[in-house]
């Protein structure tokens, strides 16, 4: 037994899919000297174990073990969503589902406008009409500090606040860095993919043109019809599924999670036989596109 999972570790490590393969704590990875050990791993006489139950992830020679369960740890130009925890004089505080809320700065959003300016007097009494405690918004991680906090900004316009949809929290495992973390379904749905784990799936909105720069801080929500509630609720479900059987969350896991899902009503998705059924036939297509 031991030797057969010492094979299939050995043949992970050495493969591009990798990051997909789970260890348990003293689970031998590989007995190939020329790894390096990374987080998550330790060295014994004649192989590098895991001490963490996690995906095994190589880059080059380096390997370590990300946990399958931990809090997010923000790494630089990574895709974020966040909730506005505390309002400051001239910055705000957003949970990231990490160890410390990150920072905000004042000089690091858009203005109303698209102006390029300096930040006045006049904006920092005017800071609670951008964004206050509560709001959901999209970032991008800018800065790390020496105690381990982030420092993000949303001055892209794909990035600010959210509205017409509703947040989903998924282990921040299951969400790979990839080039793009913003997608648009097939079904007419925008999913924004944080790497910190937080999900948000809302109504399909096209980014807002010069003109319309006026409107990146609206609090209220569009009109969003009965069809385009139902569409949301079968993709919010689809992800509790993925979740549940801790399959990748991807645009393509969920795409193939849904057209599985047609057959259920959306009352349904989270019955056994529904969860069952969608994660078995989403496994099968990856594994046909890893293949």
């Amino acid at each position: 037994m031991v030797a057969i999972s010492l094979l299939k570790s050995t043949i992970a490590v050495n493969s591009s899919q990798s990051s997909s393969y789970i260890v348990t704590p003293g689970e031998s990875i590989t007995a190939d000297a020329g790894f390096m050990r990374g987080h998550g791993t330790y060295n014994t006489e004649n192989d590098l174990s895991s001490s963490v139950a996690g995906t095994v992830e190589r880059i080059n020679k380096l390997i370590c073990v990300n946990p399958l369960k931990s809090r997010y740890n923000p790494e630089i130009g990574d895709v974020v969503v966040g909730r506005v925890t505390d309002v400051g004089q001239k910055r705000w505080k957003v949970d990231l589902n990490s160890r410390q809320d990150a920072a905000l700065l004042l000089s690091a959003i858009n203005l109303p406008g698209g102006t390029l300016r300096r930040r006045l007097e006049s904006d920092e009494l005017q800071i609670r009409k951008f964004f206050v405690e509560g709001d959901m918004l999209s970032a991008e991680v800018q800065n790390i500090y020496h105690d381990g906090s982030a420092a993000i900004h949303t001055r892209n316009f794909k990035y600010g606040k959210l509205r017409n949809g509703c947040l989903i929290i998924a282990p921040p495992a299951l969400i790979k860095r990839s080039k793009n973390h913003f997608h648009t379904l097939a079904c007419g749905v925008d999913i924004i993919l944080g790497r910190n784990g937080y999900i948000w799936i809302s109504k399909h909105k096209e980014a807002p043109n010069a003109d319309e720069t006026e409107l990146i801080y609206e609090n209220h929500n569009d009109e969003i019809s009965d069809e385009e509630r139902t569409i949301i609720a079968r993709v919010y479900n689809i992800v509790k599924v993925l979740i549940k059987k801790f399959i990748q969350i991807t645009d393509s896991s969920i795409s193939f999670a849904y057209d599985a899902s047609i057959k259920f009503d959306v009352s349904e998705l989270q019955s056994d036989q529904a969860i069952e059924l969608i994660a078995r036939e989403t496994s099968e297509h990856i594994r046909a596109i890893q293949e």
